[in-house]
């Protein structure tokens, strides 16, 4: 029996700012984030959207998309590290605001008996979701699971890494009919805690405050989503996380080269050209290279036999990034679907082709493993639409950017939206002072 993603989806939000907007007012020349990076758009939240609705955008169209009863699915699996609460999970939110949405169909509660949790590790939290969610379908073939990547990649403004935000969402459906891509269930893994990447607890004293009322603590402690983090070295430690997984990779399947068996290598990508980037390294362990200074690493790179390996193996993976930046746990998913779209537009047939992961998530840990595409892929391919809809967007101005990213606008910006949106927090009970409520519009 085989098990792995008999279907997926996505949700990008439909808000964009074109990244040479960005880059003018940033003092930056366009072509160093365009050309050099493979940067052209910023997918950004409207006013209503958060990790939890895009979570569940993408969820009901997966549902809906492939006619799934959601009576049938054991679970829901958030991989996420935009949370909205430190106890209760975004799972919970994104189920909620679905099965009322499907009541009138499927009746209350449709999602009654259904597990859901959140599973946190930067950027690989929702490949551990679907390495968790294959081993339960596994030993329960007869049930299905759901994994959802959400999250908004989002950066203090005027930082290194403002230019590279992003977000979005992407759901699988795992089950024993792997309708997309047969899953390997052999995992390369390296893991070491850095600090290369990370969201802590800050604290301010209370005289800092302008406005402190007399029931606060000495000590306020506040959680942001802007990260703590060092471009550089997170770089590296990407770069010596994928290759020690690998590694291990090649141990537990005494594969020789095995990224020659894979007809794409799927990245995760903070930035579009991140993964064809960091693959030099391991290119040249591969091959004999010496890979010892910048020059001969440049060397590698600029070689015209790299050139023509990253065209037909990651090129095609990288194009709905350039499109919507990144999108932290749903980049190496969107990367897969970018890879897919882009062989079904263009009536390639990828049938019982492998294709590799190379999951990355700060503080660190790699996973590295292999699926088999699946004669079925293109009926769900034909679902996705994925360039169509981003290009079907609405572009905003820079002063709206900002204004959205300092949470200065109370009303959204794209008039014609129709989906998940939140509609109010409660400011004033008590028992439920903070609590989210959503509704569909």
């Amino acid at each position: 029996m085989t098990f792995g993603i008999e279907a997926a989806s996505f949700y990008a939000p439909s808000l964009y700012l074109e990244i040479k907007d960005l880059a003018e007012k940033r003092g930056i020349e366009p072509a160093k984030l365009e050309k050099g990076l493979g940067l052209h758009k910023m997918g950004l939240p409207d006013v209503h959207e958060d990790a939890a609705t895009f979570a569940a955008e993408a969820l009901l169209k997966l549902i809906t998309d492939y006619q799934i009863n959601p009576k049938d699915i054991s679970r829901i699996y958030i991989g996420t590290e935009s949370a909205l609460d430190a106890a209760k999970p975004t799972a919970s939110y994104a189920m909620q605001m679905v099965e009322k949405y499907l009541e009138n169909e499927f009746g209350e509660r449709c999602f009654k008996n259904c597990d859901v949790v959140d599973m946190t590790f930067a950027c690989i939290g929702a490949v551990d979701a679907l390495h968790n969610s294959l081993d339960f379908v596994q030993a329960n073939p007869d049930k299905k699971a759901i994994v959802i990547a959400s999250d908004y990649a989002k950066y203090e403004l005027s930082s290194p890494g403002e230019y590279t935000q992003g977000g979005g969402a992407v759901a699988l459906l795992i089950s024993s009919e792997p309708n997309l891509i047969e899953i390997e269930n052999k995992w390369g893994v390296a893991t070491e805690s850095v600090f290369d990447f990370f969201k802590p607890r800050r604290q301010f004293k209370k005289e800092d405050l302008k406005e402190s009322p007399e029931n606060f603590p000495d000590k306020i402690e506040i959680f942001t989503d802007e990260p703590v983090f060092d471009g550089h070295y997170s770089n590296q430690c990407y770069q010596d996380r994928i290759r020690e997984a690998y590694q291990h990779y090649k141990e537990i399947t005494s594969t020789t080269k095995p990224y020659e068996n894979w007809r794409y290598l799927i990245f995760h990508l903070p930035y579009a050209f991140h993964g064809k980037r960091v693959f030099t390294e391991i290119y040249s362990l591969e091959n004999g290279i010496s890979f010892d200074t910048l020059e001969e690493q440049k060397s590698v790179a600029k070689s015209e036999e790299y050139i023509q390996f990253i065209n037909s193996k990651i090129e095609k993976s990288q194009r709905a990034s350039s499109e919507i930046g990144n999108m932290y746990t749903a980049s190496i998913f969107m990367a897969l679907l970018s890879a897919f779209q882009s062989s079904y537009d263009e009536n390639e047939d990828l049938s019982g082709e492998e294709i590799g992961f190379l999951a990355y998530g700060s503080g660190s840990k790699s996973k590295v493993f292999a699926g088999k595409v699946s004669p079925k892929w293109k009926k769900v391919v034909s679902k996705w639409n994925l360039f169509e809809t981003l290009k079907n967007r609405l572009a905003i101005d820079f002063n709206t950017y900002e204004k959205l990213h300092r949470k200065q606008l109370e009303h959204s910006v794209n008039p014609d939206y129709n989906g998940f949106g939140l509609d109010r927090i409660e400011l004033e009970n008590p028992v439920l002072k903070g609590a989210r409520y959503y509704q569909h519009k």
